[in-house]
């Protein structure tokens, strides 16, 4: 399989910025031949709605920087709007089973959160701390914006939360 393609497949799968080295150790492929194949997929990108962003060796497929201002309206109807039933289910998972990584909270669900949970950020509804098992990955957890939206004073006014917390799903291993 070509390079590029693979590369372009785990930027987009992960959602977050990866290091040159951690896609090199991806692909199984030399460092300057994923540096090349990034450089490409930049120029294949230039006057399309993706781009590659890089900050210093880290990369990232996002939206094209000259589009922003139509990315700032999406995201400013979106604070205007309900939350949408992905965002729903999100913040629910997080607020029953979290703290958890973005792989375990996409296992749950079965598809890419990366969006979903960026809104969420944004929103103030969760918050992303540092795992302490693992420093290449955060933690997402409900946050205090979350309880006040909410109208409770703690996480056990949740309908039903004992219960769910309680409820063991093997692969999260995030039992109490």
């Amino acid at each position: 399989m070509d390079i590029k393609s693979i590369i372009e497949s785990i930027l987009f799968s992960y959602g977050e910025p990866l290091a040159l080295e951690k896609l090199a150790k991806l692909t199984k492929a030399q460092k300057e031949a994923v540096s090349e194949a990034l450089e490409t997929l930049a120029k294949e990108y230039e006057g399309r709605g993706l781009a590659i962003l890089k900050k210093d060796d880290e990369y990232q497929i996002g939206s094209n920087p000259a589009n922003s201002k139509y990315i700032e309206e999406l995201v400013k109807s979106e604070f205007s709007e309900e939350l949408s039933k992905a965002a729903v289910e999100t913040v629910a998972i997080v607020a029953y089973k979290g703290p958890l990584t973005r792989a375990q909270i996409e296992y749950v669900r079965g598809v890419n959160s990366s969006f979903t949970l960026r809104n969420l950020l944004m929103r103030g509804l969760v918050e992303r701390i540092e795992n302490p098992k693992d420093a290449r990955s955060y933690l997402y957890r409900v946050s205090f914006d979350f309880l006040k939206h909410l109208g409770l004073t703690k996480m056990e006014d949740l309908p039903q939360y004992d219960e769910f917390r309680k409820e063991n799903i093997e692969v999260l291993d995030v039992t109490p």
